[in-house]
């Protein structure tokens, strides 16, 4: 059986070898680079002596900190993937304009992370960006998407997307056409399957230690579903 029923396994391992690649690449880079930006030897001290953590420890803490942009970055590129394999749609790719489409929707897509990792007028960008996609006779008749997969406080939204222009400190106009959605809705949207971004989250540590020189326990992998829990509204 596949470990999903909404993307195969070859493009589903080929999406998770993707973002360990770019972590262990940027575990081993940022080792060389550690100390090329001058660390904060206060900080650090502080942090040490009121957090009980030992420097070792420490510097293991700094390391994963300096690297979680490049995470969030590989994560963003993941759902891109996933989402972008599911039937019926395609990964726009890097030089798209934006990330993935389905014709049988009738649905364009841009996907980030999380609902802070877009900043500013970067959001009116998408807004146009979008705009400009469905002035295209390609894409007439179809709606478009700012994905936020993880979402504020556990909220499920799908509705018009009106970011403010920092410039006019004015909002774009509203347009049911443009719209912006939580990561759980939208897989629910691609799939047909209210539980896909759960199931896609609870078969990551199988499919993980089943592939790669990682181990994990059952009751490790409960701990991080509690952590799904809390960014989802799971029932």
């Amino acid at each position: 059986m596949p470990y999903l029923q909404f993307i195969s396994d070859k493009e589903l391992l080929t999406a998770i070898k993707k973002v360990i690649q770019k972590i262990e690449s940027a575990e081993k880079s940022v080792d060389l680079k550690l100390y090329k930006n001058v660390l904060d030897p206060f900080s650090a001290l502080f942090d040490g002596i009121t957090h009980c953590v030992p420097y070792n420890d420490w510097i293991k803490s700094e390391k994963v900190r300096q690297i979680q942009k490049t995470m969030q970055n590989a994560i963003g590129d993941f759902h891109q993937d996933i989402l972008g394999n599911i039937t019926g749609c395609e990964n726009m790719g890097a030089g798209g304009g934006l990330d993935i489409c389905n014709r049988k929707k009738k649905i364009i897509a841009e996907i980030k992370n999380k609902f802070n990792t877009t900043k500013g007028n970067h959001k009116v960008e998408i807004y146009d960006a979008i705009k400009g996609k469905l002035k295209n006779p390609e894409f007439e008749g179809f709606v478009g998407y700012y994905v936020e997969i993880i979402p504020p406080n556990k909220k499920v939204y799908d509705k018009p997307f009106v970011p403010s222009d920092n410039k006019t400190n004015r909002r774009r106009p509203s347009n049911q056409k443009i719209r912006i959605i939580d990561g759980k809705s939208f897989y629910k949207l691609m799939t047909g399957n209210a539980s896909a971004l759960q199931e896609l989250f609870e078969v990551l540590p199988h499919i993980i230690t089943d592939n790669f020189p990682y181990k994990f326990d059952k009751k490790e992998a409960r701990k991080y579903l509690a952590l799904f829990a809390k960014a989802f509204d799971v029932s």
